[in-house]
């Protein structure tokens, strides 16, 4: 799966999104709205990691999807 997919599915996706980052809010889903950047900033903000570390898990969940 890639992200434009993902994008179109959000409202689908936001369950498994939670499920894998579970200390993302529903408000956290809200503003991702989709938006790989924001996801990854999330991620930063919530687990404290740098932008490459959320990018690369990011990626890593994709390859499971």
């Amino acid at each position: 799966m890639n992200w434009d997919q993902v994008q179109g599915q959000w409202k689908q996706m936001r369950g498994k999104v939670q499920q894998q980052w579970g200390k993302l809010t529903d408000s956290d889903l809200s503003m991702i709205e989709g938006r790989r950047e924001e996801l990854a900033g999330r991620l930063q903000e919530r687990y404290g990691k740098n932008k490459e570390e959320a990018e690369r898990e990011i990626d890593t969940w994709l390859l499971g999807q």
